[in-house]
């Protein structure tokens, strides 16, 4: 029997109109925007300015904290200006403009094929070169990889998780990278079990994919302490604390840290990352985006570099149809609806999905029939509508009593909702709110 969480959850149609397309690199655009904030935590500052050149992998934005992760050039040419411009989240933040000139690499980045398996670093070089190349969550979070792998004082990582789940609707980026670059994962996965010292990790893969895992099955007996564990569809199963869950039987309490539980988790693309950052010297620059939707004409997997326009992305899978009600960026479940789709790919941008206006459309909300179902499917055993209804009245103590923190923001409740009530767009507003209550108490 396969595995899965134990709370809840839900199973969308998959619509992964892009499965088994191969990644294909798209040509340079003529000017990047590289965003100084691509990551959780504090924005880079910059250190170059107008008129300076810069080559593929210079570093151009320096991390000004612990929680902070560095931003490279991705291509090589002249930079325009420093100034703002829009994000994902449609506020405007700081980027560095580049006119892109010659593809020159910095010298020491290694761009040959070859793989290479061995690494004579210490755990703290690991960590090191991890930082350096400025390494985040590829599974939409970005938080810095080099803290996640510092675990607090006092706690120890006992096992090392891999989520190759990409359980979100019509994404595949994950599934095609671990089809075409198993070995530089698994590599990967080794660099991270020697920076945590840990001896055990275990790969989670839906069974929808059952080509990368019987990929990973067979290419694992090289590798001691990985094992490869399918697991049953279901969603949101690429939670970490659902993953940790499905993977090891144990649940990491309300308010804690996956480390609590002695896990670590790690996305495919992380990991692959880490693997060219470690091995390689090749600072994060480009990643797998997914390019789809029901009525696209060339679903796509497309490796770009960082800073690419979006538009850059749809015109390679058949440019905007006439239909199209919305773009998202990211799935239907936690992707984000963009306000213009002129914004640059950043390291965090795992699809874009274009949503047929007929989809688009929200239905008016009706009355809560007291159904319960919202409650069932809460992968966090939350009560949704009455987190929405505490959000609704602002009574704040309640919400944060009731946990409304602990939503991750899945989507599961809003979607099961048969009064089309936007469940999650309330608790979102909610946790916000309390959340800064929380640190405005600490300070």
């Amino acid at each position: 029997m396969l595995k899965s969480f134990r709370i809840g959850g839900i199973h969308p149609k998959e619509n992964k109109l892009s499965a088994g397309m191969a990644i294909q690199s798209i040509a340079l655009p003529a000017q990047v925007v590289i965003p100084l904030s691509q990551h959780i935590g504090a924005p880079c500052q910059p250190i170059v300015k107008k008129g300076d050149k810069v080559k593929v992998g210079t570093l151009i934005g320096k991390s000004v904290g612990f929680v902070s992760a560095q931003i490279h050039s991705s291509v090589s040419g002249t930079v325009l200006k420093i100034d703002k411009a829009m994000d994902a989240s449609g506020y405007k933040r700081d980027a560095v403009f580049i006119n892109v000139e010659e593809d020159i690499w910095e010298e020491q980045i290694d761009r040959s094929e070859a793989l290479v398996t061995e690494c004579n670093l210490s755990a703290k070089e690991i960590l090191e070169k991890i930082a350096a190349a400025g390494i985040v969550g590829m599974g939409g979070a970005t938080f810095p990889t080099h803290v996640k792998l510092t675990p607090p004082p006092g706690m120890k990582a006992e096992v090392l998780i891999i989520n190759g789940v990409e359980c979100e609707p019509y994404l595949t980026s994950d599934h095609q990278l671990m089809m075409e670059k198993s070995d530089e994962i698994l590599v990967g996965i080794t660099l991270v079990m020697k920076a945590l010292n840990v001896q055990r990790a275990i790969v989670g893969i839906e069974n929808n994919k059952k080509d990368a895992v019987a990929l990973f099955t067979k290419k694992v007996k090289a590798y001691p302490g990985i094992e490869v564990q399918p697991l049953k569809v279901q969603y949101p199963q690429g939670g970490e604390k659902q993953l940790i869950d499905a993977l090891t039987g144990r649940q990491v309490p309300s308010g804690a840290l996956p480390i609590s539980v002695g896990a670590v988790v790690q996305n495919v693309g992380t990991l692959f990352a880490i693997y060219e950052a470690v091995q390689k010297n090749k600072p994060l620059i480009e990643r797998v985006v997914t390019v789809t939707g029901k009525e696209v004409q060339r679903p796509c997997n497309l490796r770009a570099r960082i800073g690419t326009p979006l538009t850059t992305l749809i015109d390679a899978a058949g440019g905007i149809p006439e239909s199209t009600g919305k773009v998202i960026s990211g799935g239907p479940m936690m992707g984000k609806a963009l306000a213009s789709i002129d914004i640059p790919v950043a390291k965090g941008t795992s699809g874009i999905l274009i949503v047929p206006t007929l989809e688009a459309k929200r239905k008016a909300m009706k009355d809560c029939i007291r159904c319960g179902k919202c409650v069932q499917v809460c992968p966090m055993g939350l009560n949704p509508t009455l987190l929405m209804n505490l959000t609704e009245y602002e009574v704040w103590d309640r919400a944060e009593k009731n946990a409304i923190t602990d939503c991750i923001e899945c989507g599961s409740c809003s979607y099961t909702c048969p009064a089309d009530r936007p469940l999650l767009d309330y608790i979102r507003l909610g946790k916000g709110k309390v959340n800064g209550i929380i640190r405005a108490r600490k300070n």
